[in-house]
């Protein structure tokens, strides 16, 4: 049976933007490194000082912070394959689907910073899966701002191993079901790409009045989202579209749940028992989680499991995969459901 990673992570280094185009030269974000006679800032969590920062579009973000502690630099920045692979094979994973990790914040409201670092970004992923390519999937970071451009990006993201496009709770300063986000999702469905609506927050108003918090910030925008996609009709416009909610654990379906069987039950209907299912969506959970509850709600065949390599946060567990398998925390067949086919179809694999 093959294990695969639903969410592993690389962590962003100034090789990453390397790939700007010449003529963006001066939009390259830059590592700026404190002195340690400075006072010490603290990441937004206040979790451990902060000694370094990346400078994006003049805004500043912390750049160590979140990185665990058992995965090698070379291998979560990417600078060494051959490592990354090694320590795949000692957790037993096949495959890993990569996902950003300096993106998962706002980060600019500039439609030209953010197309010339998307596109740099999404040339480095091309680098990294052609060095593996049957092991190592992404998703591409769409420039958003840019709607125009969006296309050349996603094909060119396709036509190199990416399987999905990084989505957050919000984006744009707006819902997903906003209009603004059709040429999106058809494109989507016509490059079989799925949705991967990821824990963190494209809104730069939203991440200033939950700075401290993340899960407010990170999590629960992306909760929100799966309902209003849900309520306003969107997944059934789009029947192809496949749609991923990632790193938030699945504890959040049973409350969801219930909410919405009191609208359904105000309109005279019912919850569909398979209603993930219909609208193609796919749920990430955590070995944590209170599966023997979630899988009833969710159906065997909608939940996918990541480690969150290379973060050190709560839902960081890198032998996830391997205590999905041999931790008896549910049935083997849906275990092995959980780590293989669910992800295949969720990721087009």
């Amino acid at each position: 049976m093959s294990a695969i990673d639903a969410d592993a992570h690389v962590i962003e280094c100034e090789a990453t933007f390397d790939h700007l185009d010449p003529e963006y030269h001066d939009l390259k974000p830059r590592v700026m490194v404190q002195r340690t006679e400075d006072v010490v800032l603290m990441d937004n969590e206040g979790r451990q000082p902060q000694r370094e920062f990346w400078v994006i579009d003049g805004r500043v973000h912390p750049k160590e912070g979140n990185i665990g502690h058992n995965t090698s630099k070379e291998s979560r920045e990417m600078s060494s394959i051959a490592a990354r692979l090694r320590h795949m094979d000692a957790l037993e994973i096949d495959v890993q689907v990569l996902y950003p990790t300096v993106f998962l914040r706002a980060w600019t409201d500039d439609p030209t910073v953010e197309y010339a670092i998307c596109k740099a970004y999404n040339r480095w992923m091309a680098s990294i899966w052609t060095a593996a390519p049957d092991r190592l999937r992404w998703v591409v970071m769409p420039p958003l701002l840019s709607m125009g451009k969006v296309g050349e990006e996603l094909r060119f993201a396709k036509e190199n191993g990416a399987v999905g496009v990084f989505l957050r709770g919000i984006e744009c300063e707006m819902q997903l079901n906003n209009p603004y986000f059709r040429r999106l999702y058809e494109l989507g469905e016509e490059l079989d790409l799925a949705m991967c609506l990821h824990s963190g927050n494209g809104s730069l108003t939203h991440h200033e009045i939950y700075k401290g918090g993340g899960l407010a910030r990170g999590k629960l925008p992306v909760v929100a989202a799966f309902s209003e996609l849900l309520f306003s009709g969107l997944p059934a416009r789009f029947p192809k579209l496949r749609w991923g909610f990632i790193e938030v654990s699945a504890e959040w379906l049973p409350y969801v749940w219930n909410d919405m069987e009191l609208r359904y039950r105000r309109k005279g209907k019912r919850v569909p028992e398979s209603l993930l299912a219909d609208n193609n969506f796919y749920i990430a959970c955590q070995v944590t989680d209170d599966l023997e509850r979630i899988l009833p709600l969710a159906g065997p065949g909608q939940l996918v499991i990541g480690t969150d390599y290379g973060h050190h946060d709560t839902s960081t567990e890198i032998k996830a995969l391997r205590l999905m398998r041999d931790g008896g925390r549910v049935a083997a067949a849906a275990a092995d459901r959980i780590l293989g086919d669910n992800a295949r179809a969720l990721y087009g694999l």
